[in-house]
């Protein structure tokens, strides 16, 4: 794996070189429901999935603002593409927390894609000699079809809450990815019963970073938050987009103007881009002044997190009505399948029903706001 050659690019430089390989595979990687094997090279050549990896493990542990937009530039390109890239990188800053000898076994191959997903009606770990026996099924394990590691969680009777790290040869693949957005991330659920996992490869979830730096202070759902946030947003500008583009050639039905020079379409173009650009700012200014305090302070505390959960879950929400605009003003046009836009509103609405991007997050910071003392 040349990675080498690659480190004297930035990172952003690198994603966009990318962009243009995977977005001519969009229409394999809807079909197949998966990365191409020669995209998911491509991305371990570059080191995008160790973007986030500590130095100390051979990662780049890239500062956090700069890696949003890498983010947005992967999603702008697929959506899909860019939720595998997100959850790949994200979950490999749990080689911060993780016993070294763990991390090391796990994180210490460049080529390492981990993939989990959240247990489904409870997933058990009993202690037994040298290890735990694993029962449960789990859903959602984006990224499983190109992964080599697979991480359970599981919360038995009394035990705390642990992550067990498999390889994927161990565990049973259930295809429940019958969708229409999001189709290539493969996610996969999957099954085990009974089956052994060493000591050597679990960890308590809970866990202070054994890394010093300060990306493993900020909690790693807020990581995936504002990481969900930036697919969004570049699924939205994708569908922004290729809606202008059409605007310049389509002559809607009864009409000899082109669908640009209608005031309409003006006006809705123009809000749809303030949306946009307002939930980028919002989430690229909270990210940015959290990341220069938790680095002064060492630590994150509850207002930092709830700005963090504010700007990712807006970024979400306000990207998939971004997309709605565009799609009403595309007309007919935009119900196939062929188009552009069809495929961004099934991202931008997928992404919405992910647990980052649910509506209740309002509620929690509304709440956090309106009991804060002065």
């Amino acid at each position: 794996m040349a990675l080498t050659k690659y480190l004297s690019e930035t990172p952003l430089a690198r994603a966009e070189a990318l962009a243009p390989m995977i977005a001519a595979r969009v229409d394999d990687i809807d079909r197949d429901r998966r990365l191409p094997d020669d995209v998911v090279e491509a991305f371990k050549e570059r080191g995008m999935f160790r973007l986030l990896t500590p130095r100390s493990l051979g990662g780049e542990e890239l500062d956090w603002p700069l890696y949003l937009d890498v983010v947005r530039t992967i999603a702008a390109a697929d959506g899909s593409a860019g939720w595998c890239f997100n959850q790949g990188t994200v979950f490999a800053t749990t080689a911060g927390r993780a016993p070294r000898s763990l991390a090391e076994e796990v994180w210490g191959d460049p080529g390492t894609v981990v993939a989990n997903g959240p247990p489904e009606g409870g997933a058990t770990a009993v202690p037994t000699r040298g290890g735990y026996k694993l029962s449960g099924n789990w859903m959602f394990s984006s990224g499983s079809r190109h992964a080599n590691w697979i991480a359970a969680v599981s919360a038995g009777s009394g035990q705390p809450v642990r992550l067990h790290f498999l390889p994927k040869s161990e565990v049973n693949f259930v295809d429940v990815w019958q969708v229409q957005g999001l189709r290539g991330t493969g996610s996969f659920g999957f099954h085990v019963e009974d089956h052994f996992v060493p000591e050597s490869r679990t960890m308590p979830t809970e866990v202070p970073p054994v890394e010093p730096g300060p990306l493993y202070l900020i909690p790693q759902d807020l990581l995936f938050a504002c990481g969900f946030g930036c697919v969004a947003l570049g699924v939205s500008r994708a569908g922004v987009d290729a809606t202008i583009e059409l605007a310049s050639e389509k002559r809607p039905r009864f009409s000899r103007r082109p669908l640009a020079e209608d005031p309409l379409v003006r006006n809705q173009i123009g809000k749809a881009e303030a949306k946009w650009r307002a939930a980028r700012a919002l989430l690229h200014e909270t990210v940015r002044e959290v990341w220069a305090e938790v680095k002064a302070a060492g630590a994150i505390n509850k207002e930092q997190s709830i700005r963090l959960r504010i700007a990712g879950t807006h970024a979400i929400r306000e990207s998939a009505q971004v997309v709605d605009i565009v799609y009403n003003l595309s007309g007919a046009t935009s119900i196939f399948a062929s188009q552009a836009v069809q495929r961004r509103f099934q991202d931008a609405h997928v992404i919405t029903q992910q647990v980052q991007g649910r509506e209740a997050h309002y509620t929690t910071v509304g709440e956090y706001f309106l009991s804060k003392e002065d």
